[in-house]
């Protein structure tokens, strides 16, 4: 069994019963990666792993800071063991430093699991957030609505993903364009 599996695997473990919605998710989010997987070269099984992963830090077992990718990676690090990189990806995806910023847990996301630059953290964050919650393609601008009308106006995650947006955004377009040319 590869690392990808191995990944798929515990995320279905982690999130089928327990959060149904998010392991639909989940598996949109790990097929969207692979559509772009081709473009990462050497990364290929980091990024699709990390997808399948990457919300894996809403399993109630594991929540400790409230921070998702912060709880997630070092569930990751700590329990499974699983590599640097994945846990790195898993994380900071989405732009995530801007929420630990605003829970106060930027310095120990950072000195903990050092950000992913360039165009693997961009793949991470276009999967991501062109995937509804139910699993299917949204568009990123209908996506970070959804996020903020879920949490709703004030919420800590919502103003956070409000702030990300320009980031996000740009991460769906370097990845779209990408993908328009043909790159890989």
């Amino acid at each position: 069994m590869d690392q990808i599996d191995r990944a798929r695997d515990l995320a279905r473990t982690l999130l089928v019963e327990s959060i149904p919605r998010r392991w639909a998710h989940s598996q949109g989010v790990g097929r969207k990666a692979e559509s772009v997987a081709h473009l990462v070269g050497d990364d290929v099984e980091a990024l699709v792993s990390a997808a399948w992963l990457h919300d894996v830090g809403y399993a109630s077992d594991l929540v400790v800071t409230g921070m998702h990718q912060l709880d997630g990676a070092r569930y990751l690090r700590d329990v499974v063991g699983a590599d640097e990189l994945v846990c790195r990806l898993v994380a900071h995806h989405s732009c995530a430093l801007v929420e630990g910023r605003n829970r106060g847990l930027s310095e120990q996301l950072v000195s903990e699991f050092p950000a992913v630059e360039g165009f693997l953290s961009d793949a991470i964050t276009y999967a991501d957030m062109t995937t509804s919650p139910d699993g299917e393609p949204i568009e990123v601008e209908r996506r970070l609505s959804e996020i903020i009308a879920r949490y709703g106006e004030g919420h800590l995650v919502a103003e956070s993903i409000r702030e990300a947006s320009p980031l996000i955004i740009a991460s769906v377009r370097t990845v779209s364009g990408a993908l328009a040319r043909g790159r890989g």
